[in-house]
């Protein structure tokens, strides 16, 4: 268990992963493994992703560490062919459910993942998302990954990375697999 002194003792940082390579929530995901590493609280929200079968939600079902993972999306917009009423509705319920873990502060790691999509296609005020995040706890980490990070997000944050593509099996016909993609 994670001492209030101990998180005192930390300066939580915004970190973004963004850019048109893939991955962005595999590096987050790395990041939550380092951290329950030293028994911090994890938790993910998924906001475009559904409740799709994926290697972390097994992970978060079998592990029995202090990880959470809430997968609140409509799926990839893109595979639908736009976005909808739908796709807003689920982005302002996983930013209920995040803004619950940043007022709380009952973890000590937060990722948002495909977050940045959300704010791209304005499914949520991104003024008042800043001025959320900025009120967290002094002492948690949030990562936010997603293509196309918007600048004031850019600017707010305390790491941004952006991860772009070289090569990519998709493009040779390799579907995506078990592990790797998902």
């Amino acid at each position: 268990m994670i001492k209030q002194e101990d998180r005192e003792k930390r300066h939580g940082l915004l970190i973004n992963i963004t850019g048109p390579g893939k991955g962005k929530t595999t590096s987050a995901l790395g990041t939550c493994l380092r951290a329950l590493g030293w028994n911090w609280k994890v938790a993910v929200i998924q906001f475009i992703k559904n409740d799709s079968e994926t290697g972390e939600r097994h992970f978060g079902d079998v592990s029995g560490m202090p990880f959470e993972i809430c997968s609140l999306g409509a799926g990839f917009t893109w595979r639908k062919g736009g976005s909808s009423n739908e796709d807003t509705q689920c982005a302002e319920n996983a930013w209920q459910k995040a803004g619950e873990y940043l007022a709380e502060g009952r973890v000590d790691l937060l990722v948002l993942d495909e977050f940045n999509i959300a704010l791209d296609k304005k499914y949520l005020p991104l003024d008042k998302v800043i001025a959320t995040l900025r009120d967290r706890p002094s002492w948690m980490h949030v990562i936010i990954t997603g293509r196309n990070a918007p600048a004031a997000l850019i600017e707010a944050c305390d790491l941004v990375s952006e991860i772009r593509e070289i090569k990519h099996p998709f493009n040779a016909g390799i579907p995506a697999q078990k592990g790797i993609e998902f």
